[in-house]
């Protein structure tokens, strides 16, 4: 790896703890490039401004999700398991998400048509896993698991006061992933309820 990559990555690094701790509005630049080891002007001479390096960083983590996780040839319930296992050990992603939802509101993102286009992808295939031709459909039942999979990291406190229990505890870590998984195949695969395929779409 060339000096410039490394410099690079120092800095990405550094900027993500920034921006999962603070957010894009609260990070300062210059505690980035101090915890980087670079000089600030370095930093503006490689992606511009805070903002477009809030995306590198958010499209990397996504990255490491995406190869992590591959929905080619897996059924819905164990792609819920596990991306539902990697944000619970990875949990920046989720809070970096968070912060962009705060920031940009319902102002569309920079960069997000390709980041679209990647879901659109996702869909497409889940659309195959499920045997199905890619539609609407696809898309909502796509958003759902993602948010299965999701929502019991983003809201710690939530999953405590109704479980009962530390929600990290090595026992109800099990319980609540196997539960999520149970309920999407239940849900989708079995072809019963909301989640599976309409009616009118099934194969008799």
């Amino acid at each position: 790896m060339g000096r410039t990559e490394v410099t690079r990555t120092l800095l990405l690094d550094a900027a993500r703890r920034e921006f999962a701790d603070h957010g894009i509005a609260g990070a300062r630049v210059d505690r980035i490039a101090q915890r980087a080891g670079v000089n600030k002007q370095r930093l503006y001479a490689y992606f511009g401004s805070k903002e477009r390096l809030f995306q590198h960083v958010v499209n990397n983590a996504l990255g490491e999700l995406s190869t992590a996780v591959q929905l080619q040839g897996t059924e819905p319930s164990e792609y819920v398991r596990r991306v539902h296992e990697f944000h619970r050990d990875n949990p920046d992603l989720l809070r970096l998400l968070l912060w962009e939802s705060l920031h940009y509101g319902d102002r569309v993102l920079p960069g997000e048509e390709e980041r679209a286009t990647l879901y659109t992808h996702k869909a497409d295939v889940l659309a195959e896993a499920m045997g199905e031709e890619p539609s609407q459909h696809t898309r909502l039942l796509l958003l759902t698991l993602i948010g299965v999979a999701a929502w019991p990291n983003i809201v710690q406190q939530l999953s405590r006061m109704i479980l009962g229990r530390d929600p990290q505890a090595p026992e109800t870590r099990e319980e609540l992933t196997d539960f999520l998984a149970s309920f999407v195949h239940s849900a989708v695969e079995s072809g019963q309820g909301a989640g599976g395929t309409p009616p009118e779409e099934r194969t008799p």
